[in-house]
C-alpha cells in the first residue's frame, strides 16, 4: 500500500531513505518493502546475510513476583517452565480458542519477561495481558517506542555478528537470548528469526538503531518486507492475518503443540482448546506447489478436478529457492489431496500438495 502521512517512522527511517527503499504503510509504520530487487534480497539471506528493520514489532514487558503465573494464565504456553535466557513461541487466544496473536516470549530474569507481538496486534496484546494479569503480582508495560529491532539473518550471520560483539555466540542456542554489546552498543541478542535461516534479532535502544544498522550495512544486504514474506513462506512459518486469525485455532494451523493443556492451573481458552484437541479439525493447513508459473495468492479458491471449491489460499508467492510458485492453504476436512488446482483469476492452476516447510536449511 502507498505510505500514509500518519504512519509512524521507525528510528531507521532516514537510513531507508538514503538507501532508496520503497516505503509502504505496514501496520501503521513506514517500512521498507524493498530496496532494489526483492529476489536478490531473498537470495542474499539464503546464501549470505540479510539485514532487516523490524522496529515496528511490539516489545511488552511483564514483570513481578507472579509474572510467570500471569503469563501462564494469559497465554497457551507453559511460561513458568521457561528457563532464564530462553525463548518460547506461543499464542494469545480468545476464550473460544481463536488466535489473537502469535508471540515470542523471552525470559530475561526470574521475574522479567519480554513479550514480542506483531505490530498490528500490539495494542490488543497489551490490553489483553493487562486485563489477564489483574489479580497477579505482575505489571505489564509496553516499551515498544523505546526499542528498535534489527535482524541479521542468513548462513553468514554468526560470523558477521561474532566480529562485533563481546558475546560468545557458540554458546547461544536457537531460541535463546542474552545481554551484550554489538558494535559498542548495549543490546539484547536473541538467536531467533523469521526466515528459516540461522540468525539473530538485536533489541537496542531506539537512539542506537542507526549505529547498529551501520555496523552491518556494508557486510549484509538490506532486505525489506517483500523478501521477509517470501522467506517465511518458504520456511512454512505462519503470518498473522493469513494463516492465523481470530477465527483460527492453533489446531487448525497444525500448531496444537504450542497449547499446553497439561500445565498446572487454568488459562484463557483452555476449555475450548481442550474440546478442539479431542475433535478432528474441520480443515487443515497444507503446502501447495504450482505446476505452472502463475502464483496462487491469498484469498484464491482451491478447487477439485470438477471445479468445486474445497479450500482457500492463505499465502502464496513465487519461490526464488524452489523456482516455482508456492502457497499455504486451508483444505476442507475430508478433501483428497490429489487432482487439486487453485483458481487463479478464473483459470485453474494445477497444484501438488506437499508437506511443510517448503525449505529447510541443512
Amino acid at each position: 500500500m502507498p505510505a500514509e502521512p500518519s504512519a509512524v517512522k521507525t528510528p531507521l527511517y532516514d537510513v531507508h531513505l538514503g538507501l532508496s527503499a520503497q516505503l509502504v504503510d505496514f501496520a501503521g509504520h513506514l517500512m521498507p518493502l524493498r530496496y532494489a530487487s526483492e529476489t536478490a534480497e531473498h537470495r542474499a539471506v539464503r546464501t549470505a546475510a540479510g539485514l532487516f528493520d523490524l522496529s515496528h514489532m511490539g516489545e511488552i514487558f511483564v514483570t513481578g513476583a507472579e509474572a510467570a503465573a500471569a503469563l501462564d494464565y494469559a497465554l497457551v504456553g507453559n511460561l513458568s517452565a521457561l528457563a532464564v535466557g530462553r525463548a518460547r513461541y506461543t499464542m494469545l487466544c480468545a476464550h473460544d480458542g481463536g488466535v489473537l496473536d502469535d508471540l515470542i516470549v523471552y525470559r530475561l530474569a526470574d521475574e522479567t519477561f519480554l513479550v514480542v507481538a506483531n505490530a498490528a496486534n500490539r495494542a490488543v496484546v497489551g490490553a489483553a495481558l493487562t486485563e489477564r494479569a489483574a489479580g497477579f503480582d505482575a505489571a505489564v508495560e509496553d516499551r515498544s517506542d523505546a526499542y528498535a529491532l534489527v535482524a541479521l539473518q542468513g548462513p553468514d550471520a554468526a560470523v558477521l555478528l561474532a566480529a562485533v560483539t563481546d558475546v560468545p555466540l557458540d554458546g547461544l542456542r536457537y531460541y535463546a537470548i542474552l545481554a551484550g554489546r554489538v558494535g559498542g552498543v548495549d543490546a539484547l541478542i536473541a538467536r531467533t528469526g523469521y526466515t528459516g535461516e540461522d540468525g539473530f534479532e538485536l533489541f537496542v535502544s531506539a537512539r542506537d538503531a542507526v549505529a547498529v544498522w551501520k555496523t552491518f550495512e556494508d557486510k549484509a544486504t538490506p532486505a525489506g518486507l517483500a523478501a521477509r514474506d517470501s522467506l517465511r513462506l518458504e520456511a512454512g512459518m505462519p503470518l498473522y492475518g493469513h494463516e492465523l486469525t481470530a477465527e483460527t485455532s492453533p489446531f487448525d494451523a497444525n500448531l496444537g503443540r504450542v497449547v499446553k493443556l497439561d500445565k498446572p492451573g487454568d488459562f484463557v481458552g483452555k476449555a475450548a482448546l481442550a474440546a478442539q484437541a479431542a475433535t478432528p479439525p474441520g480443515r487443515r493447513l497444507v503446502g501447495l506447489v504450482a505446476r505452472g508459473r502463475r502464483a496462487p495468492r491469498q484469498g484464491y479458491a482451491v478447487v477439485t478436478a470438477d471445479g468445486t471449491p474445497c479450500g482457500v489460499v492463505t499465502s502464496g508467492a513465487p519461490s526464488p529457492t524452489l523456482g516455482r510458485p508456492v502457497a499455504m492453504a486451508y483444505l476442507d476436512g475430508g478433501v483428497a489431496e490429489e487432482g487439486l488446482a487453485v483458481d487463479v483469476r478464473g483459470r485453474p492452476e494445477a497444484v501438488d500438495v506437499v508437506a511443510l516447510p517448503f525449505y529447510k536449511r541443512s
